[in-house]
């Protein structure tokens, strides 16, 4: 089992880490992987993360340990952005290496809901009149409460 968990300040390729992440577990049966962007809808112009590093970071490693256990994976990789960002940039990148499709596809599926619901970072949007804060939608906190079934 192998953890490999970033928090980046700046501009990111995720075909850098997916490829190294899964050449790196031979004798998988599957590979999922999740890249999240900043969207120019609703004329977004920039996105904004904050965090607090020393929460942000153990975090991260916690969610990823989670998801290895439960999922039973051979590995999980997850690169995350703060900062500010431009449309078009990558935000977040999640990939599970399992040794079946369902549970690579599951554990990328559980990671990002709790990364979008229940995470260490506070998100806000700069539009054509100033930055606003965002809060997560109805449908984010229903999604992350289906895992605790």
């Amino acid at each position: 089992m192998a953890r490999d968990v970033r928090l980046l300040t700046q501009p990111f390729n995720p075909g850098q880490f997916v490829g190294p992440f899964t050449n790196a577990h031979p004798g998988l049966g599957g590979v999922c992987t999740f890249v999240g962007e900043v969207r120019g809808d609703s004329g977004v112009e920039a996105l904004e993360l904050l965090h607090y590093e020393r929460l942000t970071l153990p975090g991260m490693e916690k969610l990823a340990d989670s998801a290895i256990e439960r999922f039973d994976l051979m590995g999980m990789l997850i690169v995350h952005r703060s900062g500010v960002m431009h449309v078009g940039e990558p935000i977040v990148l999640v990939s599970a290496a399992a040794k079946h499709r369902r549970e690579a596809i599951e554990a990328v599926d559980f990671a990002m809901d709790h990364l979008k619901s229940d995470s260490w970072f506070w998100k806000r949007e700069k539009r054509a009149d100033g930055w606003h804060w965002i809060e997560p939608r109805e449908q984010d906190h229903d999604d992350l409460a289906r895992w605790a079934q």
